[in-house]
Formats: structure tokens, C-alpha cells, sequence
């Protein structure tokens, strides 16, 4: 993106925006913090804005989408919103959405199937097993401390840190985050992110949590994180943060926005995941790195709509 590029925005012709938020995930709380700000931020910029708190009922989520909007602003988080569900609901109904399609957002949330895409493209991240969570006790696969997290979900969300023994959550039959859990060795080290807007990575950040990691209470209760823009790093670091982001973007085949987080421990940068849908509440990562480089939020949101698209 560009100066130029943004001055050019202001005179392009308003659109009608549905943005759909909410969802029936673990972070439908964060996904209405996201839809918020970005309805708030549309409407002051003169756009149609139609906000949609999204179900698992789709009929009526179709009805709500007549007559259909010029694009729909997906500020959906984790189940059913960023793992190709609602973008394969948006391909069928040929309404442009924002964000990665269904193929690359299926892909960036199974932290199985995404580790085996950064490893082949020689990206470092920790070793991992997939163990099935009853089993954790006898067949662990790695020496204490270990990181246990489910599959395919985000905010960090059943996620442990487990330094002596096993939470008792992780074998409660009220676990909602899936039978098989991965499993990789504890890291530690410095909490790095990276956004990518467009075809560049546009910048690093720091976590500095009170808490063990950056949790869910971490990430979403203000004073509890401090944030570094940019990461403290070399310029050598930074480049090689940066390329790893934007290789992991391209690989997974994302589209528009993203951003990779890392683990950084003694010169070395482990990724973790990618995420196809970065929060966009008050306290988020990608709008504030995207500032930094100079991308207010209202023109990172007026680049994502631009380059809308739906499978054709």
C-alpha cells in the first residue's frame, strides 16, 4: 500500500458493506469487538454498512444478505469464521468477501496440516505429535515442560503451558477443542508478530505479557500486554521475521491480510501459526503494526474491501 494509493481511495464510489461478526465460535466475544470497530469505522467513511451477527442458522443468514452487498467484511473469528466455512457460503452466493478464501483458510487454522506446509517450505517451527488427549499422561511424546493446544482453534483458546503435570481440563468431559491435541516442546524466548498487508510483511511486534504467554487474557484486557512496535530486533532479525511471514502467507495461499506469530529464542525464529483473520478490536496486533508503517485503520479497512473477491 501506498500514500498515493490512499489519497486516490477517497474519491472511489461508497459500496454497501455487510459485516458479518459474531459467530457461534469460543471468540465470538472478539469477533464483535472486531465487527464494531470496523462498522463504526465504515460508516464514518461513508460506506452503506449492514452489520450481520452471524448463526449456524445460513437460510437466515442468506435472507439477511438480499440484496446483496457489494462486499462482505468478514470479521468473523475461529470456528465457522476463518476456517473456509463462511467463505465457502460467500463463494456459493458470488458475494466478494474480504480476507483468504476457502482453501487457504482451512488450511492456516489446522495447525497440523499448516505446520506440514511450513515445513516443507523449510519455515521453522517447533517439533509437534498429535496425541489423543486421554492418552497424555502415558504416551506424552516429549519431556516436561510441553505446550498442549487443540487443532484448530485461536485466541489461544486450550492452550497449556504444562511444566509438571496435566491440567485436569485437558481430560474433563466438558474439553470442547477436539479428541487429538498437539503437542510440542515448551520454547522459550520473545513473542513475535508479524502483519502482512498486500504482497509485503509491513512490520514486527513484541508481546510482553504479565501472564505465563500471551493467553486469552493477555491478548484481550488492556495493561495486561506490553507491545513493542517495531519488535526490538536486528535488521537482519526483522528481514528474516518478515520473510518468513510473507512465505508462510504465500504458501498458504492467503489473500489480502494476515499475520504470522513466532517464538524467538536465541537467534532463532520458530512460527506458530498463521492467522487468516486477525482480530481487529482496540487491542490487536495487525492494525496496530499496520499504523506504525503508516496504514490508519480506516484505509486497512478500505484495502481490504478493494480487494474483495469470491472463487469464481
Amino acid at each position: 500500500m501506498s500514500t498515493k494509493e490512499g489519497t486516490n481511495r477517497k474519491n472511489m464510489k461508497k459500496k454497501s458493506v455487510a459485516v458479518l461478526m459474531g459467530g457461534w465460535s469460543s471468540e465470538r466475544d472478539v469477533s464483535l469487538s472486531s465487527g464494531k470497530g470496523v462498522v463504526d469505522t465504515l460508516t464514518s467513511l461513508g460506506h452503506h454498512v449492514i452489520p450481520i451477527d452471524v448463526t449456524e442458522n445460513v437460510q437466515e443468514l442468506i435472507t439477511k444478505l438480499e440484496p446483496k452487498p457489494d462486499v462482505a467484511f468478514n470479521a468473523l473469528h475461529g470456528t465457522g469464521g476463518e476456517d473456509g466455512v463462511i467463505q465457502g457460503v460467500l463463494d456459493m452466493l458470488k458475494i466478494p468477501y474480504t480476507h483468504s478464501g476457502v482453501t487457504a483458510s482451512a488450511l492456516a487454522m489446522d495447525k497440523v496440516l499448516s505446520k506440514k506446509i511450513f515445513s516443507f517450505e523449510g519455515i521453522p517451527t517447533p517439533p509437534w505429535k498429535l496425541v489423543n488427549r486421554h492418552t497424555l499422561k502415558e504416551t506424552c511424546p516429549f519431556p516436561l515442560p510441553v505446550v498442549v493446544k487443540p487443532t484448530s482453534e485461536g485466541s489461544s483458546r486450550g492452550v497449556f503451558i504444562v511444566k509438571d503435570s496435566f491440567p485436569d481440563k485437558l481430560f474433563s468431559p466438558n474439553w470442547t477443542f477436539g479428541e487429538d491435541v498437539l503437542v510440542e516442546p515448551y520454547i522459550p524466548g520473545r513473542e513475535i508478530s508479524v502483519g502482512v498487508v498486500g504482497d509485503r510483511a509491513v512490520g514486527t511486534i513484541e508481546l510482553r505479557p504479565k501472564t505465563e504467554f500471551y493467553d486469552y487474557t493477555a491478548k484481550y484486557t488492556d495493561g495486561v500486554t506490553e507491545h513493542l512496535v517495531p519488535a526490538p530486533l536486528s535488521v537482519e532479525d526483522t528481514k528474516k521475521a518478515c520473510d518468513f511471514a510473507l512465505r508462510a502467507h504465500k504458501a498458504l495461499g492467503c489473500r489480502a491480510a494476515s499475520r504470522s506469530d513466532f517464538m524467538y529464542h536465541e537467534g532463532q525464529f520458530y512460527l506458530l501459526e498463521v492467522n487468516t483473520q486477525p482480530g481487529l478490536t482496540p487491542l490487536s496486533l495487525l492494525p496496530e503494526i499496520a499504523a506504525h508503517d503508516g496504514i490508519p485503520f480506516g484505509e486497512l479497512l478500505e484495502y481490504l474491501i478493494d480487494h474483495a473477491a469470491y472463487r469464481k
